[in-house]
């Protein structure tokens, strides 16, 4: 992978870093009320599920967040596009569909098979 190559997917992965810090100040999960005397029992379990709903959301913002920054660190140390498990180049349809990827096709295959 050139230098040029190098450089727009780590600025494409700080892109996606500032979007996914957008997203998590931007959607704050808060805590559900439980008095019985405001809120029928259907309506509180409406509100418990979306209240998971937001956290889970947060949950996997987190994970995608910790995944692009492993991305860009690997970008620093020259790893980035190479497979942790056999060492290959990963192809560059799939880091274009993912940039976060760490295994070449041949070898996220074997795991799946597994």
């Amino acid at each position: 992978m050139n230098i040029v190559q190098l450089e727009n997917y780590r600025q494409r992965l700080l892109s996606l870093k500032r979007e996914i810090e957008q997203s998590l100040t931007d959607e704050p999960h808060q805590t559900v009320e439980l008095d019985q005397s405001r809120m029928g029992r259907l309506s509180r379990m409406d509100a418990l599920q979306n209240q998971q709903i937001a956290i889970e959301s947060q949950r996997r913002l987190q994970r995608r967040l910790t995944a692009v920054e492993g991305a860009l660190k690997r970008v620093q140390t020259n790893e980035f596009g190479l497979c942790f498990i056999c060492d290959e180049p990963i192809s560059e349809a799939r880091l274009n569909f993912d940039l976060t990827v760490t295994r070449c096709i041949d070898c996220a295959d074997k795991i799946l098979e597994k």
